[in-house]
């Protein structure tokens, strides 16, 4: 069996008082794809610095192949010196590397290599670190949360691109879909220690939970026997003195093992604070339109967003998911169209630049705005260390500057300050950016529960499809449609077809009617509807009046202020039907408005 390209054992290192790595290994032999996974300042890209060469460990031992070669992406690259993007790709090659495939990569990563480095956006200067560490092909691939601040399109290529390279790959990343696609094997780096499982990400949580389940068990296990000898020791028969010695000296051993066991962290709370519910029409908009100079970034887009309804965009980069999404808020005005907000809306926002936060200000002062020590959420009083301990924070951490938390801290601090304000629709622009598996699930589970409404723009894929009821999509031109249901049901929708894909399609004049008839068209030459449509279209509408009869129902139930309170149990499965019904009233709709639409072209 060939060595492996690098191999770290027994990794120790500390900063302060616990230990940030403990025995950590990590090995990586030709071929392996390998997700490394924890939670926010677990010492992941601490142990990945350590793999590339760029820290050294206070104990352990470090082997790379002598012939290896390794490249490593960090989370923030540094261009300074270079003056072109060009430049700085070219720099990371070495002698015998092809410059073709630097340029080959600056093309898919939508780069001319003339750019200049200080104008470059977040996404852009990802893309030419990605370029530079790719180019050479190295023997081992070390890449630091490289889907931040990438588009779907660029995502998607990046997989395939992963999949056929021949390097070792060592990944972190929060994008669930992306380490399922890449991933052939993960370590999990948990309290400054790593297990390894030789399968992929797909295959993590299950196992992750076996491991906790059983170390619970193992502790329970050992209190119980401590509880055991001390018993003995107090009213045991008197034995041999030697013997004596011996189990005190067990039980010793026993209770520090006992109370140096580190516990798994716990999990983030995350509550919304509610506002008075709003008007059931939250949101419409009719055909709005909005350009920059010659360039049309909405074009003729009409939507009407309801009380409830959770609702993404995706779209790559520049495609003007912002620009939408704050003509849909009111924070910007349509150069032509409408768009008309509900009554009695309290919007709390999350940008995409995540808003200025002073560096210097102390986190109980910024969640607090300087106001003292409590905040008020849900209409209760509370202490801030209280509310931080909700969001995973320690409570000597309140008086920390901002300026000394990691990334992910300080992308779950500015969620508890946006999550602390009173809403009933919550506009979320990336808020998947830095935040580690566990803090993700609960704002997965948070936004699917949100009673208000919710508008979110995310290339993650995996999180719209777990919280959105619909998804706003690009479609060239200026050109934007609503499609029913997650990231998934988009792509279903359109044929499979991804967003980058579609858009360098030729578009017919006619704009989203035309749209719309191509993909409920059969295929082809038909001249008539076939029978399983005809009879869909004709009982179309009866479904659609029955499920709209449904929910007027549910809503007038829950519309009772005594109804939860006398049946919490109920009035929860009342809210999920009630969504279910929604979510199938819009796909009955757009199935509907599909078939409509076709039998209309024909008749033409």
């Amino acid at each position: 069996m060939a060595p492996p390209l690098l191999n770290l054992d027994g990794i120790k290192l500390t900063f302060g008082g616990t230990p940030l790595l403990d025995d950590a290994a990590l090995t990586a032999s030709v071929g392996d794809k390998i997700a490394l996974v924890g939670r926010n300042g677990s010492g992941k890209s601490t142990l990945l610095k350590i793999a590339a060469g760029l820290i050294e460990p206070q104990d352990g031992e470090v082997f790379r192949q002598p012939s290896a070669t390794v490249r490593y992406l960090p989370q923030m690259p540094d261009m300074d010196g270079f003056a072109t993007v060009r430049a700085y790709v070219e720099a990371g090659l070495g002698p015998a590397d092809d410059p073709y495939r630097a340029t080959y990569l600056m093309e898919h990563l939508g780069l001319s290599g003339e750019e200049r480095p200080n104008d470059l956006s977040g996404g852009e200067a990802r893309r030419a670190a990605l370029a530079r560490v790719m180019a050479p092909e190295p023997d081992i691939l070390l890449l630091d949360e490289p889907t931040n601040h990438l588009d779907l399109s660029v995502i998607e290529w990046l997989e395939e691109e992963l999949a056929r390279t021949s390097s070792a790959l060592v990944v972190i990343s929060h994008d669930r879909r992306f380490l399922e696609r890449v991933s052939r094997a993960t370590i999990w780096l948990d309290r400054g220690q790593t297990r390894r499982l030789d399968k992929g990400f797909a295959y993590f949580e299950e196992w992750r939970d076996i491991v906790l389940e059983e170390e619970e068990r193992e502790q329970h296990k050992l209190g119980r026997q401590i509880v055991r000898e001390e018993h003995w020791l107090r009213y045991g028969v008197t034995a041999r003195r030697k013997r004596n010695m011996r189990r005190l000296g067990e039980l010793q051993t026993m209770r520090q093992r006992f109370r140096g066991h580190r516990g798994a962290e716990g999990a983030a709370t995350m509550i919304a604070s509610d506002a008075a519910e709003s008007g059931k029409l939250v949101i419409e908009a009719k055909n709005i339109e909005k350009s920059f100079g010659d360039l049309t970034v909405v074009r003729g887009f009409s939507t009407r967003i309801q009380r409830g309804d959770r609702v993404g965009l995706v779209g790559p980069n520049g495609a003007g998911k912002t620009t939408l999404l704050k003509m849909l808020t009111g924070e910007l005005k349509p150069d032509a169209g409408t768009v008309r907000l509900g009554t009695n809306l309290e919007i709390a926002t999350l940008d995409q630049k995540r808003e200025a936060v002073d560096p210097q200000e102390t986190l109980a002062q910024y969640l607090t705005d300087g106001r003292g020590e409590n905040l008020v959420i849900n209409g209760e009083q509370r202490h801030v260390v209280s509310y931080m301990k909700d969001f995973l924070f320690k409570p000597e951490q309140a008086r920390t500057p901002v300026r000394e938390l990691s990334g992910g801290e300080r992308a779950r601090l500015i969620l508890a300050r946006v999550l602390a304000r009173p809403a009933n629709l919550l506009v979320l622009d990336e808020p998947t950016n830095d935040l580690d598996m566990e803090t993700l699930e609960l704002l997965q589970e948070l936004v699917a529960g949100f009673a208000g409404t919710v508008i979110l723009v995310s290339h993650d894929r995996d999180f719209l499809d777990r919280t959105v009821t619909s998804i706003i999509a690009p479609e060239g031109g200026g050109r934007w449609i609503e499609y029913a249901g997650g990231y998934s049901d988009m792509l279903a929708q359109r044929g499979g077809t991804r967003l980058d894909d579609r858009k360098a399609r030729p578009k017919p004049e006619n704009g989203e009617a035309a749209t719309r008839s191509e993909a409920a068209a059969p295929k082809g030459p038909a001249k008539k509807l076939s029978f399983k449509q005809k009879f869909a279209l004709e009982s179309l509408p009866k479904k659609i009046e029955a499920v709209s009869a449904s929910i007027s129902r549910l809503e007038n139930n829950i519309a009772d202020p005594a109804y939860y309170e006398r049946d919490p149990a109920s009035f929860q499965k009342t809210i999920a039907a009630l969504d279910k019904e929604r979510t199938t009233l819009a796909a009955l709709e757009e199935e509907w408005l599909e078939l409509e639409m076709l039998r209309e072209e024909m008749e033409a």
